[in-house]
């Protein structure tokens, strides 16, 4: 009965991002002890990660798979992707990079006006080609089957021919610090260049990104000129933003 619980829990956490005890105990009739065990189980065994009241998937050198990230936070992806399309005017230079939440912006910027846009994300290409006024131009590179992104040296190189108004990133996990962080080198590597070439960042995130970890640092938000969020920064590190200078948007 144990094992199967396991699998349940497993599955849940997979698809919400995060379970609580409380919530769980609930679900399965158990009490929040037997809960508390099982999450401890599930944590050493490495499958998850306990938090303040529950646990998240856990996190490591590699990352949740697209689809999956797809479905986790979806309502949460969309209200900071409307609240950042909407800081971005008609007839200016855009860059989307790879991630679920920069595709919600392109579904959101279908409706702008004579945009430019640059992006290393094939389905973003894809959601904007709806927008006849948009004109999409592909970075090229490696393919990247599992999400369809262009990664590598030759994306980085295409990158640099361009200097656009604004661009969009999201990451993988958010340090404590401030850090922006990711799995994959390659991405980061692209993600740095899209910053450089870029007079402004704006950087969207749904809260389970603080509760995550990854191994790679992209930049700090002190890079950052937007951050886009559902979730409250701790004191700590809203001072920080304040004194960077980074606008942070708590959607």
């Amino acid at each position: 009965m144990t094992s199967f619980r396991h699998a349940d829990i497993l599955e849940i956490a997979r698809t919400e991002g995060k379970v609580t005890v409380e919530d769980l105990a609930e679900r399965f009739e158990v009490t929040v002890q037997t809960i508390r065990r099982d999450l401890s189980d599930l944590a050493e065994a490495g499958r998850l990660e306990r938090v303040h009241g529950g646990a998240v998937l856990a996190s490591g050198v590699s990352n949740i798979g697209y689809e999956q990230r797809r479905r986790l936070h979806s309502d949460s992806k969309s209200s900071i992707a409307r609240a950042c399309a909407e800081a971005i005017p008609n007839e200016c230079s855009v860059f989307l990079n790879i991630g679920t939440t920069t595709e919600a912006v392109a579904r959101e910027l279908i409706h702008h006006e004579n945009l430019v846009v640059i992006t290393n994300n094939i389905n973003v290409a894809n959601i904007l080609a709806e927008n006849a006024s948009c004109e999409i131009v592909v970075a090229g590179g490696v393919l990247r089957r599992s999400d369809f992104g262009l990664v590598g040296d030759l994306a980085a190189e295409a990158i640099a021919r361009f200097k656009v108004d604004i661009a969009v990133i999201g990451c993988s996990a958010l340090d404590g610090d401030g850090d922006l962080l990711d799995f994959d080198i390659q991405e980061v590597s692209v993600s740095r260049k899209i910053i450089a070439q870029a007079r402004e960042t704006y950087l969207v995130a749904d809260g389970s990104k603080f509760q995550r970890s990854a191994p790679v640092r992209i930049a700090s938000l002190r890079e950052v000129d937007q951050f886009f969020t559902d979730a409250p920064l701790t004191k700590s590190l809203a001072a920080a933003c304040a004194s960077w200078g980074t606008k942070t948007n708590i959607i």
